[in-house]
């Protein structure tokens, strides 16, 4: 079975954490006793019917307010396919954790509220969802039972929100109406909506194609990890382990290794299970080569006729979530791959207003929560991608080279 990366998003109280929720209770996908400890929360909260919200909203914080704040994980598979969920809150001020959730997405679920119709946070999500080139996006109408199931209220949000995503790069867009809170189209059709002839949520889920949107061409291997074990068993071993974030490697193929553009064959790959034949993304594997070339963490194995090109000069959108803003000559750690290197931000082009797409140029630095263009200088070459053609050599995070954190998340275009 493939695996499904999907993250949801929208405005507060717009039934996020309900959806998902209801669709692992309607799956069957949680134990007794996490349906027993949600029940009993529910019941100390005075509510009336058991809040399925409360599956993924973890933190006391977020049960005590009814909102989600950090980005909550949960899996769950059917005989069809394998998932991972990524709850990200609605609030304007977690905006860096929509950004997190959704920068592995296959697929953003953007949740809209019937009664309330495209907010800005809406129209904030489906900017990120575009600038993170997440490649299926599913509108769900939400909350549909407390507009008397309407049609034409659907057709007005599908209408409007069409009409913004016309102006960003979605690809792939699929409208559903939902109730959430009943279980209406999220696992099953709904008798409710006779005029709805599409499929249910989960149906959709679990039948998206998503195999043509991997870079199946450019192959690209950085290097993690080198290992030596030098045992009586294995006394000249020596590979180089990491994940193929695009293309496919080969047994016996010719690899040229940057940034020494030394060339060799691939001798063997070694995969969890023992030898492959092949590899590609996103498989962990370690690749070990004809000939005894030099390679370290942060160097990388590409073919001699499509590599990436060595830069220190690095333009590329910006997401920043630190509390102190980013400003021009500001020097920080990048990580790119599994490279790390010094950076200065050179120029910062423009702010980008997410809910107008609006480039405000006048902008001389980006807060928290902002994302805008900008320019790094890096102390050593990294090579790079357009994150348009490959989102792992195509992005990079940013560490505060003070405290360790991270501050800032990029995606490259050239």
């Amino acid at each position: 079975m493939d695996l499904l990366r999907f993250a949801t998003a929208g405005s507060v109280d717009d039934g996020k954490s309900t959806l998902i929720g209801r669709l692992l209770y309607d799956s069957k996908s949680i134990f007794e006793d996490q349906l027993e400890s949600i029940e009993l929360a529910s019941k100390n909260r005075g509510a009336e019917t058991t809040d399925l919200a409360l599956l993924t909203d973890g933190l006391r914080a977020e049960r005590e307010q009814g909102i989600t704040i950090d980005v909550a994980y949960r899996y769950f598979a059917t005989p069809k396919r394998k998932f991972i969920i990524a709850d990200t809150p609605g609030h304007q001020q977690y905006t860096r954790n929509m950004v997190t959730g959704a920068s592995t997405a296959d697929l953003a679920i953007i949740l809209v509220d019937a009664r309330k119709g495209l907010t800005e946070q809406s129209r904030r999500h489906a900017t990120i969802s575009s600038l993170l080139r997440v490649p299926h996006v599913v509108l769900a109408v939400n909350k549909m039972d407390l507009v008397d199931w309407s049609e034409e209220r659907f057709d007005e949000i599908y209408r409007e929100f069409t009409e913004f995503a016309s102006k960003l790069d979605i690809p792939d867009l699929t409208a559903i109406p939902v109730s959430a809170l009943l279980g209406d189209n999220i696992v099953d059709r709904s008798a409710n909506m006779d005029w709805y002839g599409g499929t249910s949520l989960l149906y959709h889920l679990e039948n998206v194609h998503i195999g043509s949107d991997r870079n199946l061409q450019d192959v690209r291997f950085p290097i993690q990890f080198v290992v030596r074990p030098q045992t009586a068993e294995h006394p000249d071993y020596r590979g180089f382990a990491g994940q193929v974030a695009s293309g496919i490697l080969k047994v016996g193929d010719e690899v040229m290794a940057l940034p020494s553009g030394l060339s060799t064959r691939v001798a063997a790959i070694d995969g969890p299970n023992g030898p492959v034949d092949a590899a590609y993304p996103p498989m962990s594997v370690t690749v070990r080569l004809e000939d005894e070339i030099d390679l370290s963490r942060g160097d990388i194995l590409c073919r001699k006729g499509n590599h990436p090109e060595p830069t220190q000069d690095v333009e590329a959108t910006v997401c920043w979530m630190d509390a102190s803003a980013l400003k021009v000559r500001d020097k920080v750690s990048i990580l790119h791959t599994s490279r790390m290197a010094r950076a200065m931000v050179k120029d910062i082009a423009y702010e980008l207003n997410v809910n107008t797409l609006h480039r405000d140029q006048e902008a001389t630095e980006l807060g928290l929560n902002s994302i805008g263009r900008v320019s790094l200088r890096v102390t050593s070459p990294l090579l790079v991608d357009d994150y348009a053609e490959n989102r792992i050599t195509g992005s990079f995070i940013l560490i505060d080279e003070a405290t360790n954190r991270t501050v800032g998340a990029g995606v490259i275009r050239n």
